[in-house]
């Protein structure tokens, strides 16, 4: 075992969660207006499951989880790619011959197919999801990509530090981890067992936990992300890594980015005042309501009535009294109440404009038309935050995703100067779609401006079919004929007309009035000339000269 000798993780750590406390702290807010659960109001370990206030409104929790199913769905689109291996056009014409680039569009097309059924079968999606909750609420979340999936860390297991330009230079996690579960069987020779190590939760059993801290630090000299683990002052055995710099599994999200902030501004903060004040007027009606439907009976205390009658009575019950001396108490705030209920109402309307709470049709038939209403108003509605999300987490991930599998052996390597991906999510969701849409868009212009003959002289159909299933990412394998099976079918198809036509002929010639005799009267059967100039008998055959004729003759 290593002890540390210079800096720690833990101590770097609490030197970093002093400038964090104050995200930390409007973000443990707007989780208490939203989803209490993301962020709880401490860290304590006695406290973890401790019961958690719920708000008095749905509102806030309804449009987290709207806005951020539009973002998962916007980022990573089911039964379709979020990005595209695009062709190099400026080194088709000095490395390769321009004619293949329909045959590389193919090919990437499966290889994306690969890559995202890799994602498919993983559960990326679902961790993304509520990665993007925290996102949402609290302005920021750390994602870490193992070789078994996507991993989240919330903002209070967290610190990170970036320099001038945003780009992040430092991270450090920390989780409660089993203490046998990290050291294994070399746990006696970190700590004496009475003698508990720094950092360790005692809870007086076997499960006692210990801090677990991750530091990832950039390193400038060699270009590489390097991290290492530490628990109780010392780094854990085999934790040691690295990775390259474009392709770090770790990915810290913001929503919104403030200049020489390190870290974001979630939504619910830009309508932190609304929600307050819809927090405080559900409040109030909820217990005015509860208070108007009070129904309270006051007696007059000089009343021959008594009490114990009326509360005793049935309904329908015959009682002695009179009417006079019994009394409703009733709460007179009805208007006081619809002016909160309309305010209300009001405060609700911009909570799902500016959570995009939209009534677009949902239906197995929506038309892309809809998709792409839907997306560009995510965008605009959302200021850019696709354009922030392509950089700080569709990329990284792609770039991750495809060295794992190149590594695992799951997928070739690509020459850069050959392929550039290409991110499609956000408004581009449509995936290769788009590019359908332009070729059809473009034959469809060539039929109506030149005719349909400038179609036939002028566009390979087989290279139009190719491009068509390239743009759909459609597998062409065994669909689309190539031209080797084109030719022999052509070939086939001449050959069986010859023997048609030579049928055709043999059986007019056999049918001609010269040939049939009941049709030919004329016709002398007993001397024939065959195409050879030999004459022909109707008994005899050929005649020899100098021979005898047979019987008969």
């Amino acid at each position: 075992m290593e002890r540390i000798k210079g800096p720690s993780a833990r101590g770097r750590y609490a030197q970093l969660q002093g400038y964090r406390a104050q995200f930390l702290n409007v973000g443990r807010l707007c989780s208490a207006l939203t989803l209490p659960y993301l962020l709880k109001p401490d860290d304590d370990a006695e406290n973890t499951h401790r019961r958690l206030v719920q708000p008095w409104q749905s509102v806030g929790a309804r449009a987290v989880v709207n806005l951020s199913a539009k973002l998962i769905m916007a980022l990573l689109p089911p039964q379709t790619s979020f990005f595209k291996l695009q062709v190099r056009d400026e080194n088709l014409g000095e490395m390769y011959n321009p004619q293949i680039k329909t045959e590389l569009e193919l090919s990437f097309s499966k290889i994306e197919r690969l890559i995202m059924d890799h994602v498919n079968a993983s559960r990326d999606r679902v961790v993304l999801h509520q990665a993007l909750k925290h996102v949402i609420v609290a302005g920021n979340a750390l994602l870490y990509m193992s070789k078994d999936g996507l991993k989240s860390y919330p903002l209070n297991r967290y610190v990170i530090d970036r320099d001038g330009d945003g780009n992040v230079t430092e991270i450090v996690t920390k989780e409660m981890i089993n203490r046998e579960i990290v050291f294994g069987k070399n746990i006696k020779q970190v700590t004496p067992v009475n003698q508990p190590m720094g950092g360790v939760v005692s809870t007086g059993s076997q499960d006692d936990e210990v801090e677990v801290y991750t530091w990832v630090r950039l390193d400038v000299q060699s270009g590489r992300w390097k991290w290492h683990q530490e628990a109780g002052d010392v780094i854990i055995p085999n934790s040691l890594s690295s990775a390259p710099k474009n392709t770090s599994p770790w990915i810290p999200l913001r929503f919104n980015t403030v200049d020489g902030e390190a870290y974001g501004r979630g939504r619910v903060e830009e309508f932190l005042g609304d929600l307050k004040s819809l927090e405080a007027l559900s409040q109030a009606l909820i217990e005015g309501s509860a208070a108007a439907a009070k129904v309270i009976f006051l007696v007059s205390p000089s009343a021959t009535t008594k009490p114990q009658t009326i509360a005793q009575a049935g309904n329908g019950a015959i009682v002695q009294g009179r009417p006079e001396d019994i009394g409703v108490v009733q709460v007179g705030k009805t208007a006081d109440f619809r002016t909160a209920a309309e305010m209300a109402q009001q405060l609700v309307e911009r909570i799902n404009q500016g959570f995009l709470i939209l009534n677009v049709r949902q239906s197995e038939r929506t038309t892309a038309e809809e998709v792409r209403l839907t997306q560009m108003e995510l965008e605009s509605g959302l200021g850019g935050l696709f354009s922030l999300m392509t950089v700080e987490f569709l990329v990284p991930y792609l770039n991750r995703t495809m060295m794992v599998l190149q590594r695992n052996k799951q997928l070739p390597t690509l020459p850069k100067n050959l392929v550039r991906p290409q991110i499609v999510a956000g408004v581009n969701a449509l995936g290769r779609g788009q590019d359908a849409q332009a070729l059809t868009e473009f034959i469809t212009t060539v039929a109506q401006t030149m005719g349909p003959e400038a179609i036939q002289q002028y566009i390979d159909p087989g290279e139009y079919l190719k491009r068509l299933a390239a743009a759909n990412g459609i597998d062409v394998l065994n669909l689309i004929k190539t031209p080797e099976m084109l030719q022999q079918e052509k070939q086939q198809q001449m050959q069986q007309q010859q023997q048609l036509e030579l049928t055709k002929q043999a059986g007019q010639f056999a049918s001609a009035p010269m040939m049939d005799p009941s049709k030919n009267p004329e016709l002398d059967m007993e001397l024939m000339q065959d195409a050879t100039g030999q004459t022909l008998t109707q008994e005899t055959g050929p005649q020899v000269p100098g021979q005898a004729p047979g019987p008969g003759g």
